[in-house]
């Protein structure tokens, strides 16, 4: 495992580009390397058997350490201000690995109920099956749905910063006072809002998540996901069981817990449930992530300037019916984004067509600009209608509870030119106008 980084003493600008970064001795390469490599070899068999039983921190197999993704993860780190960090396959692998590590058969998880699809599906289908249970709170302010949901089986609560679709900011700090007083550790998916615009860990978080396929890469050209631990719960104090951190190693070896210390919760994924599941990042991938991170400061600023301002012009447009942006000051989230972010709600958001799903459809077939596809946070602007895509295994019902309506659309706004943007908008809407008027 590497070092404890050391780049708090930078600004995020710098971090972002040089956190993580190890020299490189074979011929003085400025850039990250691509270690393609499977595995490593052994000086000799005790350095074989050290590597293995966890004495020698060295590299063992690419499935759980790789120099490449050794930087990326670095970086990572310090942008969220974590312990560490650990880059997988996806960010439904960070999940998946992150819960399923705290969470075993017959226990639960709390979550808010606007999350992505994805995740939902995840949580209700797979580890169903795995016989992971999972509670969902409605109103993320309402502390007395969070005591209801929350159970003696309960081994995490889960929230994102900026839920996808419908923007419905969560207030990370308020939750986790409540995770606390339960000795529960808090899951935050920061995907939508980057440690560009919110920290977590800051306000209280154990656990931050990226599916960093998205605007930590920012260039749509490969997938991953990545894991950072915030280093400060305290699992062997908390009056819940987490046997995997707490329980020794190996016959006659210590706990992770005893071992890594403020580390246990990366040490215990990396070695245990990321290699387990194999959930492993392709070395070239965790260079394309590095890549992308490098802007990110960069490219938020635009993407966030260009939501306000399209989120603006939607909420006066006659054909639209409503628009889910916390920036805006009627919005039941607004206290939320000037509280928490800046007056911000990140660049992934929804709004209603007029003209229910007709409306939507016409609209979304005369996008020209704008990228008709299922992916979020990338330099282009991107639409899809979920009810149909994303949430068309959702039954009608839950549809309606989560706002997922047939006129409903959701929007990741890039960086191109805003007034490019809004014209591709308006000439959308001006053809769902014609389409439901006829």
């Amino acid at each position: 495992m590497p070092p404890r980084y050391d780049w708090d003493g930078f600004g995020f600008d710098t971090r972002q580009v040089h956190a993580g970064e190890r020299d490189e001795p074979g011929h003085g390469a400025r850039i990250t390397p691509v270690y393609l490599t499977a595995g490593y070899r052994f000086d000799s068999f005790a350095q074989a058997e050290a590597r293995f039983t966890g004495a020698d921190e060295g590299h063992l197999y690419s499935r759980n350490l790789n120099p490449t993704h050794q930087v990326a993860e670095g970086r990572i780190a310090s942008l969220e201000g974590g312990s560490g960090a650990i880059v997988v396959g996806s960010g439904q692998a960070a999940i998946t690995a992150v819960l399923l590590g705290l969470a075993g058969a017959g226990e639960r998880i709390v979550s808010t109920a606007s999350i992505y699809s994805g995740t939902r599906i995840l949580f209700d289908r797979t580890f169903a099956r795995l016989g992971v249970a999972s509670d969902y709170v409605r109103d993320s302010r309402d502390e007395a749905e969070w005591e209801r949901t929350i159970g003696p089986d309960t081994r995490a609560i889960f929230v994102e910063t900026i839920p996808n679709p419908k923007n419905d900011l969560v207030d990370v700090a308020a939750v986790a006072r409540i995770a606390r007083r339960h000795g529960i550790p808090l899951v935050v998916d920061n995907t939508v809002a980057t440690p560009y615009l919110i920290r977590p860990l800051e306000l209280g978080a154990d656990i931050v998540i990226h599916s960093s396929t998205k605007f930590l890469s920012g260039h749509g050209a490969a997938l991953s996901g990545a894991i950072v631990d915030g280093g400060r719960f305290d699992w062997a104090g908390s009056p819940r069981p987490f046997p995997g951190l707490t329980a020794p190693i190996a016959p006659g070896k210590p706990s992770f817990v005893e071992a890594y210390g403020d580390r246990a919760l990366e040490a215990y994924l990396r070695f245990g449930i990321v290699n387990d599941l194999g959930a492993a990042l392709s070395p070239v991938n965790s260079f394309l992530l590095q890549q992308g991170i490098e802007t990110l400061s960069l490219r938020m600023e635009r993407h966030l300037a260009n939501a306000a301002a399209v989120a603006s012009w939607l909420d006066t447009h006659p054909a639209v019916e409503s628009v889910d942006f916390a920036g805006l000051p009627g919005n039941p989230f607004h206290d939320i984004s000037r509280d928490r972010f800046g007056g911000h709600a990140g660049s992934v958001f929804a709004f209603t067509v007029r003209g229910g799903r007709e409306g939507a459809e016409a609209f979304f077939d005369a996008l020209q600009l704008f990228s008709r596809m299922t992916n979020i946070g990338d330099v282009r602007s991107m639409a899809l209608h979920p009810a149909t895509t994303t949430h068309v295994s959702f039954s009608a019902a839950e549809r309606e509870r989560l706002g997922i309506g047939d006129g409903l659309i959701r929007l990741s706004i890039g960086i191109e030119t805003v007034g490019d943007l809004i014209a591709d908008l308006a000439q959308g809407l001006d053809a769902a106008t014609r389409r439901t008027q006829r």
